[in-house]
């Protein structure tokens, strides 16, 4: 991957229209845009103040004082000196030191502080994933049910329900669908890293269809290419003239003001290292000029690449393997000081770097949103996924993956999102094949929405037992925009949450085997938690509202609810075969009576298949007249009771 990381220059828009970054300042003084404010003492502990100071945060005596303090169990004088500790920690402490992240987290979980401990758990797995502490970590935040893979639905089931309710649904999600960019910007060769201009009417993406010939061998060349939107349609992709030389150009940015042109070039005779950050100006008659390499107080003897610009455009943030950092490559920034040059870059810090690699840094165009890809987090669909992340009072919130509707089994990492977050554009390979990648766009699902930060949760139990019902899928559909949710199963304790744009309507839906369909529409304004109860259904049902007229087996208006309940089931679990049995009192000719039981059956049978779009094959109706009561008839009551109409649940 790292071969793979070197060669495709992955390109991502810079950001805009953000509150002014003065000169000499770090990205981190942003206004902060998330709704939730941080603790102080988590403002405290995670600004690390010591990370770019020291490599290494080593005070001997201080651990085995620490160690001392830890045998004995002396919590009141452990709990601050540990916490003072872990504090000034330096980048290869995390790793080095990884145990300490785990013991704080324990202290800090018996003075239930459930955030701080959170954070330290998942801390220590970012940083190390196969000693003890980390093993621990993660049966830890086990407890805390924190969002796994395994809580998603799998989309391709997902999508069958879908398509197999398209008849009777009209207020089903939409199905997000992957658009290729067409011809004029796709060729037979690699395209990818696409970038958006301020105004979105100019994209910029890196290709490998210029090849070069050297000698008898032809060999790929990474080029810089653009194309114009026109009226809604982009246009035939033209080379970016001036930019492009024989070396290896990609992951381009244009400045929001577009007078400047940052992007990475690979193997050239000027360069640092394998590859570097270069910048280069538009002149009067808008042109660009010849590209200069940012230099040696940025760049690095290694690999240097993915630019992306703060909204006032004098915070740069990059992609590097440089020496010093978390894992195989790292997140930095640089700033430009009050004389406009780049400061020495900083690690972005351990809650977003890991062990792994992250890459890709993009910031929004319209909101305070970091995205960046990563192998190397805890929540991950294939092997690089795409995550966001809030700045909350300066400290870079916890990383969220952006769901399964954008991350696959594969790689995503050629990513940029339009400034009014309807439409994200990146490469994908339907063969699987990276070398030849083509560029796509695709609607912004809700978890990369960026201000999808208003919470949704609740919980179903048994109305009869109390009990949760932890099997069922649940899904949110935005009824304003149509944006779609990626549906998840109850947890065990048969609670849901989901993160959604706020002042919206939206339909919650919950489907299952052991429950009838529960809906809710509801207009989304702060956070909100629904509690539902409802009851189980058993393999035998019956319903008081499907009585019958004395001798007649039409079906009756009030009988539709009910009926219409059973068919929402079916169509919710399609492995599920329905059993209907008539039945009536002694009351007359037993011959009549079958036959009557019979039509009753049939006609319900009729009405699930025809108007509830239930196939055929799934439903088996039976009379059996009066041969089968339920109780002795000695009154008419007990004649009521044996006239019924039962339904047996059958599960493949």
């Amino acid at each position: 991957m790292r071969r793979l990381i070197l060669l495709l220059g992955v390109t991502l828009s810079c950001t805009l229209g953000l509150a002014q970054i003065k000169p000499a300042q770090s990205p981190f003084t942003l206004q902060d845009t998330a709704k939730n404010a941080v603790p102080a003492k988590m403002r405290d502990l995670f600004s690390f103040p010591n990370l770019h100071q020291v490599p290494y945060y080593h005070q001997p005596k201080k651990l085995k004082a620490l160690q001392k303090l830890a045998q004995s169990q002396d919590t009141v004088q452990w709990y601050p000196q540990l916490y003072d500790y872990v504090r000034n920690f330096g980048v290869q402490n995390f790793f080095k030191d990884n145990q300490l992240l785990w013991q704080l987290a324990k202290l800090e979980e018996a003075r239930r502080d459930t955030l701080a401990a959170i954070s330290l758990y998942k801390l220590v797995l970012k940083h190390y994933t196969d000693h003890m502490p980390a093993k621990l970590a993660r049966k830890d935040l086990e407890q805390h049910r924190i969002e796994r893979k395994e809580d998603y639905v799998p989309l391709e089931y997902y999508y069958e329900l879908v398509e197999y309710r398209r008849e009777i649904d009209t207020l089903r999600p939409p199905r997000g669908v992957y658009l290729n960019m067409g011809e004029g910007i796709n060729s037979s060769s690699g395209d990818y890293g696409p970038s958006l201009s301020a105004s979105n009417d100019i994209m910029l993406f890196t290709s490998k269809r210029n090849k070069l010939e050297r000698g008898f061998k032809t060999y790929d060349n990474e080029d810089l290419m653009l194309s114009r939107n026109q009226d809604g349609f982009w246009m035939d992709a033209e080379p970016l003239e001036n930019v492009n030389s024989p070396y290896n150009e990609g992951s381009a940015c244009i400045s929001p003001d577009g007078s400047r042109l940052f992007f990475s070039r690979c193997l050239a005779p000027d360069g640092y290292g394998n590859c570097d950050l270069y910048v280069s100006y538009r002149d009067v008659d808008g042109q660009w000029n010849e590209p200069q390499n940012l230099g040696k107080s940025v760049n690095s003897p290694y690999w240097d690449s993915h630019p992306s610009l703060s909204p006032s455009g004098d915070t740069l943030f990059f992609s590097s393997d440089r020496l010093g950092g978390y894992g195989l490559s790292d997140i930095y920034y640089t700033y430009q000081d009050e004389e406009d040059q780049w400061v020495a870059p900083r690690n972005i810090g351990p809650t977003i770097n890991t062990r792994g690699s992250e890459v890709s840094p993009f910031f929004h165009p319209e909101h305070q949103v970091l995205y960046f890809s990563s192998n190397g987090h805890l929540l991950n669909f294939g092997e690089y996924d795409i995550y966001k992340s809030y700045l909350y009072h300066s400290l870079w919130g916890e990383p969220k993956n952006v769901g399964p509707l954008v991350n696959g089994a594969g790689s995503e990492f050629y990513f940029t999102i339009d400034a009014e977050s309807k439409n994200l554009y990146y490469a994908r390979s339907v063969e699987d094949n990276m070398g030849n990648l083509d560029l796509y766009s695709f609607p912004l699902p809700m978890e990369a929405q960026p201000t999808a930060t208003v919470n949704l949760k609740g919980t179903l139990i048994d109305a009869e037992t109390g009990d949760p019902f932890s099997e069922g899928i649940v899904s949110v559909i935005d009824l304003d925009n149509g944006v779609e949710v990626a549906p998840k199963f109850l947890k065990k304790d048969g609670s849901f949450s989901f993160d959604l744009i706020n002042n919206n309507n939206y339909l919650l839906i919950i489907q299952g085997e052991h429950f009838f369909r529960l809906e809710e529409i509801f207009f989304l304004s702060g956070d909100q938690e629904f509690n539902f109860e409802t009851h189980a259904i058993s393999s035998r049902l019956k319903f008081e509202n499907l009585e019958f007229d004395n001798g007649k087996s039409e079906l009756k208006t009030e009988m539709y609810g009910d009926l219409n309940k059973i068919a929402d089931f079916l169509l919710d679990n399609p492995t599920i075969r329905l059993r209907i049995e008539g039945h009536t009192d002694s009351d007359g000719n037993p011959d009549l009576n079958l036959k009557l039981s019979q039509d009753r059956a049939d006609a319900i049978k009729e009405y699930l298949v025809s108007f509830g779009h239930v196939e055929v094959s799934r439903v088996e109706a039976i009379g059996y007249g009066s041969s089968r009561p339920i109780v002795e008839e000695i009154t008419d009551e007990d004649k009521m009771l044996n006239r019924r109409v039962e339904f047996n649940i059958v599960k493949e």
